[in-house]
């Protein structure tokens, strides 16, 4: 395909791809399998390898497509099958062997098996089907609204003619004809866009610094490291829509003047990877990359950057110094990078997500994108919602809506009727909230104010069955690991905090074990020279604010009552609840447990591991943690 050379051409082209996605949807049958990490990591690949053999087996013709995470992980492998003039039904937890009753019924004999379908997308010609939910009346999805991840498991990512059907690189277009660098600059800022990545800082102005620095060449970085525990974020949207990030990356360069661009990835993302450099290559084809893009004058270009894996480098200066080949740990700012960067050049250092969102306000304007969320807080966040809850996945929201919202109507609360316990936001350096924290509106400032952060968009939900001292102790140990060692207060406090958890969930802990979290925590904050010393301690003094009596019983009562740390607990069997069913029995590995049938059963505390297998299957509760009981001495007369 021949290189654009002026806006007309984009537009033509932006014209036919519509054309072959509406003759494709009208016309063809198109099968569409979630093949982001999420998907292929619950079997999507046997799936893709069974729809190829039940196709040629019933020698029907259809178009196989993989696109990236919708953002029901709990529900992959995910499936969708369109006929011509119809919506796309998605079917969920597909495995292989319900492959073929899928194509015969559905594609054969013209049928839907609604057990297994979870909703339909409709089309453009606005078409439905009947008995069928639409996405929009979900639980999961209606209260979504999706920006940053607006194509993500609706598009081909390795499809730039999908991408253009879409909309895609309308924003970009726009800028370089009708609007001068100052003005995409103001525009962002009108929005109150502020950047994803976990600071809150105002994207806009951050631009308008870099852009009136002094030096040249400058530079667009894209942070894609991300570290955190249990987040995803970036990942799918790198995985789902890559040429999203590219569009946004290029109007940051434009609006700011520079010709080169740094997109920043962990290497542990090789699907991402893989596609950013489809969408690279693409790009340049088209000349929407590379030497006067679109005949504008406008020159920028893009190299990808894989990073080792440190937790540290999603630090901006840390980044940077990787980048440059050097050992990846932070700098003291002032200069911040805006005037001395890359190659100690004026650069801008953005989110994943905060790019991916950059075209969509270009297309429809700052006051569209303000009118969403809150007054201080504009747009959407991103989330990836994970731990205890029933519908694990990436969600967009926005701005503003509770986290009871969030955990309980698009999450769909606890699982097995346990109790919500804590929800941890901001990642391994954020903080966990207690259940009276649930209508905390979800922006920056609340979260920050209510003892948590934003961070980029990790939410961890625990239940009932969770030691809040062991919780903040995993999340301790991955960030003091992750310490770069430069600075003492994080490579020494991180170190010694987590010695003091360590005895407390040892049940070691002494009395004034509290004071000297404390201590430690406040030298880190002060002391420390990044973000990474000064927020290690987030989840230890969040935990200890909300759940200070559990710090308290480990310490002076040897008891954690969630039943998580060994040697501090027993199980002991409720005799006026216990009917003698037997069903804790099979699974305890030493055989403590005995008793006859339909009379009540005793643990023998002698051979008990306090493994848990009993407590998991009873059904009755009857077989309680308890407080152990308090060794008797006999002392002679």
């Amino acid at each position: 395909m021949p290189a654009l050379t002026n806006i007309e051409e984009l537009n033509k082209l932006r014209d036919e791809a519509r054309e072959n996605k509406t003759d494709r949807e009208d016309n063809k049958t198109t099968i569409i399998l979630g093949m982001g990490t999420c998907g292929i990591a619950a079997g999507a690949n046997d799936v893709a390898t069974a729809i190829h053999s039940e196709l040629k087996k019933h020698k029907i013709e259809a178009e196989v497509i993989s696109v990236g995470c919708i953002g029901m992980c709990h529900n992959e492998p995910l499936v969708d099958i369109q006929q011509p003039g119809l919506p796309r039904v998605t079917y969920t937890k597909v495995k292989p062997k319900m492959v073929g009753k899928i194509i015969e019924k559905h594609l054969v004999q013209g049928e839907y098996n609604k057990r297994w379908i979870y909703g339909q997308l409709s089309s453009g010609n606005g078409k439905s089907l009947e008995g069928i939910p639409a996405y929009d009346e979900l639980p999961f999805y209606n209260k979504q609204v999706r920006i940053a991840l607006r194509n993500c498991g609706i598009i081909d990512p390795e499809s730039i003619e999908d991408y253009l059907a879409s909309g895609g690189y309308g924003g970009l277009s726009k800028v370089l004809f009708e609007m001068e660098q100052i003005d995409v600059i103001e525009e962002l800022k009108d929005s109150g866009l502020r950047g994803r990545g976990g600071a809150g800082f105002l994207t806009g102005m951050k631009w308008e610094f870099c852009m009136r620095a002094k030096g040249y060449p400058k530079y667009i970085i894209c942070n894609a490291d991300e570290g955190d525990p249990g987040a995803f974020m970036d990942r799918s949207v790198l995985e789902g829509d890559p040429h999203a990030l590219l569009e946004g990356m290029i109007i940051a360069g434009y609006a700011i003047g520079a010709p080169e661009g740094y997109i920043y990835c962990r290497a542990e993302y090789p699907l991402a990877i893989e596609r950013l450099k489809i969408a690279i290559e693409q790009a340049n084809e088209l000349g929407l990359l590379g030497e006067n893009i679109l005949g504008s004058g406008y020159s920028f270009n893009l190299k990808i950057k894989e990073g080792a894996g440190a937790f540290v480098c999603g630090e901006e200066t840390a980044l940077i110094a990787s980048i440059e080949g050097k050992r990846g740990e932070p700098r003291p700012r002032p200069p911040y990078p805006a005037v001395s960067g890359l190659w100690g050049k004026p650069t801008n250092v953005n989110n994943v997500k905060s790019f991916a969102i950059t075209s969509q306000i270009m297309v429809n304007g700052a006051d569209w994108f303000n009118s969403i969320g809150t007054k201080k807080s504009t747009g959407t966040a991103v989330f990836a919602l994970t731990g205890k809850i029933e519908h694990t996945g990436l969600v967009e929201v926005p701005m503003g809506i509770t986290l009871r919202e969030i955990i309980y109507d698009i999450g769909g609360g606890i699982p097995d009727k346990k109790q919500f316990k804590a929800v941890q936001t901001g990642g391994p350096l954020g903080g966990c909230l207690p259940m009276e924290a649930l209508d905390t509106p979800v922006d920056f400032d609340s979260l920050t104010e209510a003892g948590a952060t934003m961070g980029s968009g990790g939410m961890i939900v625990v239940d009932q069955e969770t030691c809040m001292v062991e919780f903040a102790r995993y999340f301790l140990t991955f960030a003091s690991a992750e310490s770069c060692g430069k600075c003492v207060p994080c490579r020494i406090g991180g170190q010694r905090l987590l010695e003091v958890l360590t005895r407390i969930t040892d049940g070691e802990g002494k009395p004034d074990d509290l004071d000297e979290i404390e201590r430690i925590s406040e030298y880190m904050r002060e002391g420390s020279l990044c973000a990474l010393g000064q927020l290690t301690p987030g989840p230890v003094i969040s935990s200890l604010r909300f759940f200070r009596e559990e710090y308290e019983a480990h310490i002076n009562e040897n008891f954690c009552e969630a039943g998580v740390c060994a040697g501090m607990f027993t199980y002991e069997i409720d005799h006026e609840l216990c009917v003698g069913c037997g069903l804790c029995v099979k699974p305890c590995p030493v055989n403590a447990i005995t008793g006859e049938k339909k009379a009540p059963h005793v643990i023998d505390q002698a051979l008990c591991i306090q493994c848990g297998a009993c407590y998991d299957v009873c059904n009755l509760d009857a077989i309680p943690i308890k407080r152990k009981p308090e060794l008797k001495l006999e002392v002679p007369a």
